[in-house]
């Protein structure tokens, strides 16, 4: 008898197990057809009817203003976001606008940080190429905005796609930890990859994103979680590193030793760009930007040898460190390292 009661308890354990296994995670949506919950100080929410569908339209007042309405009851870190959005300017005739609309994750209570993935539908099929390739974008908010990542990383964090005004738009979000993709319109194929989000909060709200001189309309938003990969910050960039640098001009090898001392980082750099070149720049939380002055190799076919200077951020995560690395006006790709023991 106790033997069958044990084997009827080890069954009905397995059995417990296997139903864990397979539940779906906690997915949460939001239809979007009124405004309850919405936490929203800064810009206005209405429940609107908008090209056949019950939606949320999101204004402000001012110029030049971005703001945010919070999703109640979120705290995403890993996963997927889903949502239909739309985008109608109300600029006078005759002026420029592209727009502004979006979806914002990791957020702060107080939406002072972010991660943000938008559109500017107006830019999709402008007669500048350069134009163009600014109509999906990614920043993160306050201390990387669109302006000093298109400057620091040119075409890196921005991309084109085939937008339009007045038209819904689905949008989704795929993060996974230190990385996100971004998809439009039911494509298997990402519009824009970001491979080092920029901010330090690993979890946080999301909210519906717009700017002043538009209606910003959002529906049906679909957030489901994923296992959360194991991320920390505050890795000690302090150590010997052995790294890789893959980049549009060839590959190289190098060795970093670097030391810290409160947010300010020294050290050198021996690779192919030169033996013991000094290395400065700045550690928060685990994100690095380092550069130092080298020199140009006199064997590789991508440009005439003379002097360089190359910039490196990214994140250590533990013994392992990944970025991006730009030799100016030579090469430009990512970089891995590993601590040496």
């Amino acid at each position: 008898m106790l033997r069958r009661l044990l084997n009827c308890c080890a069954a009905t354990l397995l059995a417990a197990a296997g139903l864990m296994a397979d539940t779906p995670p906690h997915v949460q949506t939001f239809p979007l057809r009124d405004t309850t919950g919405l936490i929203a100080p800064t810009v206005k929410t209405e429940a609107v009817n908008y090209m056949g569908r019950k939606s949320v339209r999101l204004t402000m007042d001012g110029d030049d203003r971005d703001g945010l309405a919070l999703l109640p009851g979120t705290d995403f870190q890993d996963g997927v976001i889903e949502a239909d959005i739309a985008l109608k300017t109300t600029v006078p005739p005759g002026v420029r606008s592209p727009g502004f609309v979006g979806i914002a994750f990791r957020v702060r209570p107080d939406a002072s940080h972010y991660e943000l993935f938008y559109l500017r539908p107006g830019n999709s099929d402008a007669p500048d190429q350069a134009m163009r390739n600014h109509a999906v974008q990614y920043s993160s908010q306050p201390a990387f905005g669109w302006y000093r990542l298109r400057r620091e990383w040119p075409s890196v964090y921005e991309s084109h796609a085939e937008l339009a005004k007045e038209t819904w738009t689905k949008l989704r979000i795929e993060v996974a930890g230190r990385s996100a993709k971004l998809y439009l319109n039911g494509s298997p194929k990402p519009s824009l990859v970001v491979d080092g989000l920029k901010g330090e909060d690993l979890h946080g709200a999301v909210g519906l994103w717009g700017f002043t001189n538009e209606e910003a309309y959002f529906s049906n938003v679909r957030i489901t979680p994923a296992a959360p990969q194991n991320l920390k910050n505050e890795s000690d960039v302090a150590g010997s590193w052995e790294m890789r640098y893959s980049s549009d001009a060839g590959g190289m090898e190098a060795t970093m030793d670097l030391h810290r001392d409160g947010d300010k980082v020294t050290g050198t750099w021996s690779g192919p760009l030169g033996d013991a070149c000094p290395v400065t720049g700045t550690w928060r939380s685990g994100y690095v930007e380092l550069s130092f002055p080298g020199e140009w190799p006199k064997d590789t076919p991508q440009g005439a040898p003379g002097p360089v200077n190359a910039f490196l951020t990214g994140w250590i995560d533990g013994d392992s460190g990944k970025g991006r690395m730009r030799v100016e006006g030579r090469a430009d790709g990512g970089w891995t390292a590993k601590r040496k023991q």
